[in-house]
């Protein structure tokens, strides 16, 4: 039998005021107020994906995972939204939410947005997972870049946005090397939450193509390296063995750069670890967690 929430046991969508902006989050409630845990998706993706791994972390932890996508206006063309900003918006809400010495865990833009966070805006975790953490070749940040030119922005812009129903929008997702080895669960629960019903019954992204194309062109506003030395928290760094991003991102420089950095590989995952492998995620964050409190 499967050990699921029930749909209802899903909590709704809330706001945090972050200076000039509503933050969307999910808030789980554990048994134990001190044990805190910040989840970060990465972009164009969400909260709700992260329910089979915070699931297992309950009813101990309390865990928080906001949704990252057009919380502030921003245009992919004017330089989209800055990681920044991100970051600054992140210490702010853990500290109007009143969390204190979390375990952060973020994924992708998620990982990266969490270490500027952590290195210059007060933000004080007891311990970091970083899941493929997005530190692109420093030249990257220096290079004005058009979306066109921009490698995953480009992609982005073009993403399909209609489907006539669920069936059509499975079918469709299965077809796709970015959804190869989905956890058949985070695969639903992108269509119901990653996906709004139109009125005509039709389906189109949450998190449109144009708001994910921003939060890709905001990436290279912010140079992330810098923060790297600035941190002195143990911090678990975990690749994906077949990840896209081999190319692009050099982990072990990253690990090698935090002072109580380590490396993890998981064998047969690519860029997108949480969604392929969510119970070997949740293992790693419960034992990292144990180390850490």
């Amino acid at each position: 039998m499967h050990n699921y929430l029930a749909e209802n046991e899903i909590p709704a969508l809330q706001m945090q005021d972050v200076g000039g902006a509503q933050l969307p989050y999910l808030y789980y409630q554990g048994k134990d107020s001190a044990a805190q845990i910040l989840f970060v998706h990465a972009t164009g993706f969400l909260p709700w994906l992260w329910q089979p791994i915070i699931e297992k972390l309950l009813p101990s932890n309390n865990s928080w995972a906001p949704f990252i996508c057009n919380y502030r206006q921003c245009d992919p063309e004017k330089g989209g939204l800055n990681w920044d900003t991100i970051a600054r918006d992140l210490a702010s809400f853990c500290r109007l939410q009143k969390i204190d010495s979390p375990l952060v865990v973020g994924h992708s833009m998620g990982a990266t947005v969490l270490t500027i966070a952590a290195a210059f805006y007060g933000l004080i975790p007891r311990g970091m997972v970083l899941i493929e953490p997005i530190f692109l070749p420093q030249m990257f940040y220096e290079t004005k870049m058009s979306i066109q030119n921009h490698p995953l922005a480009a992609k982005a812009i073009k993403r399909t946005n209609h489907w006539k129903n669920e069936e059509d929008a499975l079918s469709y997702l299965r077809s796709r090397p970015l959804f190869n080895g989905w956890d058949e669960r985070i695969l639903h629960l992108y269509i119901n939450y990653g996906m709004q019903k139109q009125e005509k019954g039709h389906l189109k992204l949450t998190c449109t193509p144009e708001s994910e194309a921003a939060l890709f062109m905001g990436g290279r506003e912010c140079n992330p390296w810098p923060a790297l030395n600035k941190l002195n928290y143990p911090a678990l760094v975990i690749e994906g063995e077949k990840s896209e991003n081999k190319n692009l991102v050099d982990i072990k420089k990253l690990v090698g750069l935090l002072k109580q950095g380590k490396h993890k590989l998981i064998a047969g995952a690519g860029h997108l670890i949480p969604m392929q492998k969510p119970n070997d995620i949740a293992e790693i964050i419960k034992e990292f967690n144990r180390q850490t409190n």
